[in-house]
């Protein structure tokens, strides 16, 4: 290792992608998947799932929430002169809590339904990204050593746990839901990202391609597995869940 190398891992504050992260990374987001259904679908009034709101409702509500939190994390994680991996990954927590209500009202409330919602989000991923090059000239999150990549990392992670859940509940929705999915349902959405992620980690191990797409793209598909097996865990067995 150069003294390059050592110099930016103890300034890089985000843990190292090992399968540890990962599987800690899919517990957290089935944690976000169930907290958020929680407070909108159950806090703040919403009790049948599925069902369009108005825009002024818990998705919205619980948006506000847990965006408050989410902020309030990112700035204590920017602001920490070390990796701390519970704050990391209390944001962590908090983005794809966030992402939940997001893309339930983006889907539901605005009225562009779940295609129209996963095109708008991996719109703002792909924008973030762009953005974050642009400034920065790489989105490796091993150049995440200073407060404005940090800022770039939170944004962008923000987005792409909103596209997963966004993804995650268009294919295991059923065609007469409103509004209307696939209808894979929660176990068969796990299996077609479980899939997805496999296929992910075979190219990245035995092929060339990009390891930062690599990345990007395995963060993403992680966020709707981890949904479905949220949601399968926490819905009533006559939506598709267990309990």
């Amino acid at each position: 290792m150069t003294e390059t190398d050592q110099v930016r891992d103890a300034l890089t504050k985000v843990p190292a992608v090992t399968l540890g992260f990962w599987i800690i990374k899919i517990l957290a987001t089935t944690l976000g998947e169930t907290g958020g259904d929680s407070v909108s679908m159950t806090w703040l009034g919403e009790t049948t799932p599925g069902a369009a709101q108005s825009p002024v409702n818990g998705y919205l509500v619980g948006t506000a929430i847990f965006g408050v939190l989410l902020a309030v994390l990112v700035w204590a994680q920017i602001k920490a002169r070390r990796f701390n991996p519970w704050l990391y990954w209390a944001t962590i927590v908090a983005s794809t809590t966030a992402g939940t209500t997001l893309a339930d009202f983006a889907d539901r409330s605005l009225g562009v339904g779940y295609p129209g919602g996963s095109l708008m989000l991996f719109a703002c991923v792909l924008l973030s990204l762009f953005a974050w090059h642009r400034t920065l000239g790489s989105v490796d999150i091993n150049t995440v050593t200073t407060g404005k990549a940090e800022i770039f990392y939170w944004v962008t992670i923000t987005f792409s746990q909103t596209l997963g859940t966004a993804l995650g509940d268009w294919l295991a929705a059923a065609p007469d839901e409103v509004p209307p999915g696939i209808g894979l349902g929660y176990l068969g959405g796990a299996l077609v990202f479980g899939g997805a992620l496999a296929v992910t980690a075979f190219l990245y191990y035995r092929t060339a391609v990009s390891r930062v797409t690599s990345f990007w793209a395995a963060f993403i598909l992680t966020r709707p597995l981890g949904a479905t097996v949220g949601d399968f865990l926490d819905k009533p067995p006559d939506h598709g869940g267990s309990t």
